[in-house]
């Protein structure tokens, strides 16, 4: 069998699997990847993400992590919500979790079909396989543009003709020598939607700064979130999704049919004041099964409160006040802002003693978290 009809066969066993989509590239270098992630990196914008700086060079190219490799298949998932993905925006008293993680830990089902499409594939067409998810130091989304899957756009995410910028990333590499697929090009053109979205103002330039992404600030930021920030992130609490919801090629996208990405009626629309409650035990059976779980419940509890502080409703104050003598640092440092947006100025000098105490200590820790 050629390599083009292999080609086909794979495309189409990816297709019964559940993915959405499957393209062919080399295994070599993306052109300009390396040299990109090295000024990332040099300009300190991966922030807290050490795990970035690690294995640096392997990252730089798919036969740099597998010498063997001489082609990469990249499958493509939809997670498309549909309409109205930023309606929850508007209910201040609810949290705003992003799409991915509404539903089920897309790693697991991401893997799962990766792992059968590798079987199928040595056994059917020989030859040796490694998969890769975006826990891996494979710098997929270039790899995806290479491979015509779709483009990165100015939001520096990939962007797909056919499911707009709804897609996860999974990919084979093998030791089969496939014919590649013609890279996709650029078509956000003059578009700048996502770049005037972004309400922290993260992005420019088809740059993104992370360190002002509330995606960032609210996952992998592990210390205090900067106080001039904090009012821009509304109710966001997990992730943020204004960037990719304003795409206009997001209109030839579709619902994705998958359950596991479907989401959980909990997890749409929930109560801030009883996020704010949870205590260690209630996140982890809250989010079993959640990409969530992973930022553990001082973090989690942490984003809430800086909604509730944002929430301009009287009724969350005694939420946030409750949350003052939190066990966690963390967590009693974003109560005391909260508390100061929503009490009247007579009840914060009652509580500033307390308050002034906390956020000594937070100071604290901040420093010792720099170090």
């Amino acid at each position: 069998m050629g390599g083009e009809a292999v080609k086909q066969a794979i495309r189409s066993k990816a297709l019964e699997l559940g993915f959405a989509e499957a393209r062919f590239t080399t295994a070599a270098a993306v052109d300009g990847a390396a040299r990109d992630l090295a000024g990332y990196l040099a300009d300190g914008r991966h922030g807290a993400m050490q795990w970035m700086a690690r294995n640096v060079d392997r990252r730089g190219s798919p036969q740099a992590l597998w010498p063997e490799a001489r082609s990469a298949v990249v499958l493509g998932e939809n997670y498309g919500p549909g309409r109205g993905v930023l309606a929850g925006l508007d209910a201040p008293d609810r949290g705003t979790i992003s799409v991915y993680a509404r539903g089920r830990d897309y790693h697991d089902t991401l893997k799962k079909r990766l792992k059968a499409l590798a079987r199928w594939l040595v056994d059917s067409h020989g030859g040796a396989v490694k998969l890769f998810t975006d826990t891996a130091p494979l710098m997929e989304k270039p790899l995806a543009a290479r491979a015509g899957l779709g483009w990165q756009g100015r939001h520096t995410n990939l962007v797909s003709r056919r499911f707009g910028s709804w897609l996860f990333l999974g990919e084979l590499l093998t030791t089969l020598d496939l014919p590649p697929d013609p890279p996709e090009g650029d078509h956000c053109g003059r578009c700048r939607s996502c770049e005037a979205a972004c309400p922290t103002g993260a992005l420019a330039g088809g740059r993104i700064e992370p360190r002002r992404c509330i995606s960032y600030l609210t996952i992998e930021h592990a210390a205090t979130i900067p106080a001039e920030l904090r009012p821009l992130m509304g109710n966001r609490i997990y992730g943020c999704d204004d960037c990719l919801a304003v795409c206009p090629w997001n209109k030839f996208g579709r619902v994705t049919e998958e359950p596991d990405y479907l989401p959980r009626a909990e997890l749409l629309a929930p109560r801030l004041a009883e996020l704010a409650g949870l205590d260690d035990a209630g996140f982890r059976a809250l989010f079993a099964g959640s990409p969530i779980k992973r930022i553990g419940r001082n973090r989690f509890v942490r984003n809430v409160l800086i909604a509730i502080g944002n929430s301009g409703r009287d009724e969350l104050a005694a939420v946030a006040e409750a949350a003052l003598d939190d066990p966690s640092p963390l967590v009693r440092a974003m109560a005391v802002w909260a508390v100061r947006r929503l009490r009247p100025a007579d009840r914060c000098v009652a509580l500033a003693e307390h308050c002034l105490a906390i956020e000594a200590e937070a100071e604290v820790i901040a420093e010792w978290q720099a170090r």
